[in-house]
C-alpha cells in the first residue's frame, strides 16, 4: 500500500513511515526505505524532516492516531443499528478483514512506536500519547451519541482501544483472527449494557 501520487513527497513519506513502522517497528524502519517506498528523492528527507528519523517517526505516529480517530465517524455512519457493541465490532472487523486479506505481517503503527520508542525520548512519548488521544477523543464522543453517560464514556473508550490493541497483538502472534472475534463477543454485552435508557 503506497500513498497516492496526488499527495506531495512530504505526505507520502509520513504515510510510508507509518506503513513501515506497522510492519517492521521503529528500529528496523530506515530513512532510505521510507524515501524509496514514498517514491521521493532521498535528499528530500533532510529538507522536510530536519529533525531526522525522530521527527519523521513522530509525525507518522501522529498521522496514524488521527487516521484511527477519523475512522470512528465512518464506522458509526455505516452501522445499521448503532450501539456501542456494534461500534466495537466494526473496529475489530477492520482488523479481521485486513488479516484475512493480507496475512498477519502488520499491526498498529501507534502500538509499534509505543513499544519501540517511548523509553527513548520525551518527544516519542508525547507523539504516542497524542496519537492515542486523537483516537480516544472521537471514540468517547461517539459513545456519548450512543447514549453512554458522559461520565462513563472515556473509560469505555480506553477499554475498547486497549482491548483492540491487545487482540491485534494476540492475533498476530497466533496468526489467527480468533482473539479479535473473542473480544468482540465478550465485550459487546458489557458495552451495550452501559447505555442509559
Amino acid at each position: 500500500m503506497t500513498a497516492p501520487r496526488t499527495h506531495g513527497p512530504r505526505e507520502r513519506m509520513v504515510f510510508a513511515a507509518a506503513q513501515l513502522i506497522r510492519r517492521d517497528g521503529v528500529g528496523a524502519t530506515g530513512m532510505r526505505d521510507v524515501a524509496a517506498r514514498a517514491e521521493a528523492p532521498r535528499g528530500s528527507l533532510q529538507h522536510y524532516f530536519p529533525g531526522g528519523k525522530e521527527q519523521l517517526v513522530n509525525e507518522a505516529v501522529t498521522w496514524a492516531g488521527r487516521y484511527a480517530g477519523k475512522r470512528i465517524d465512518r464506522y458509526l455512519a455505516a452501522l445499521p443499528e448503532p450501539t456501542p457493541g456494534a461500534l466495537f465490532a466494526a473496529m475489530t472487523k477492520q482488523w479481521i478483514d485486513e488479516f484475512e486479506a493480507t496475512g498477519f505481517g502488520t499491526g498498529c503503527p501507534v502500538a509499534a512506536a509505543t513499544v519501540d520508542s517511548t523509553a527513548s525520548t520525551p518527544s516519542a512519548r508525547e507523539a504516542t500519547a497524542t496519537a492515542f488521544a486523537s483516537w480516544s477523543t472521537p471514540l468517547t464522543a461517539a459513545l456519548t451519541t450512543l447514549d453512554v453517560p458522559p461520565t462513563r464514556a472515556p473509560a469505555l473508550a480506553t477499554l475498547m482501544i486497549s482491548t483492540l490493541e491487545g487482540a491485534i497483538l494476540l492475533s498476530r502472534a497466533q496468526e489467527s483472527t480468533t482473539p479479535l472475534m473473542t473480544v468482540t463477543k465478550e465485550l459487546t454485552p458489557l458495552l451495550n449494557a452501559s447505555t442509559t435508557p
